[in-house]
C-alpha cells in the first residue's frame, strides 16, 4: 500500500485489490460535472 500513496494521494481510497502503477493516474471527476456530460457520453 505505501507504494500507491507514492504514485497518487487518492490511491489509498480504492476498493481492496484494485491498485494503480507508476504510469497512471487516479483522475476524480466531480459528480455535478459528470452528470451535466451524460447527455454527451454514449451508451455501450
Amino acid at each position: 500500500m505505501d507504494r500507491l500513496r507514492e504514485v497518487d494521494p487518492l490511491a489509498d481510497r480504492l476498493p481492496a485489490g484494485v491498485g494503480i502503477v507508476h504510469d497512471e493516474r487516479l483522475v476524480v471527476i466531480p459528480r455535478n460535472m459528470l452528470i451535466a456530460a451524460k447527455p454527451d457520453i454514449p451508451d455501450a
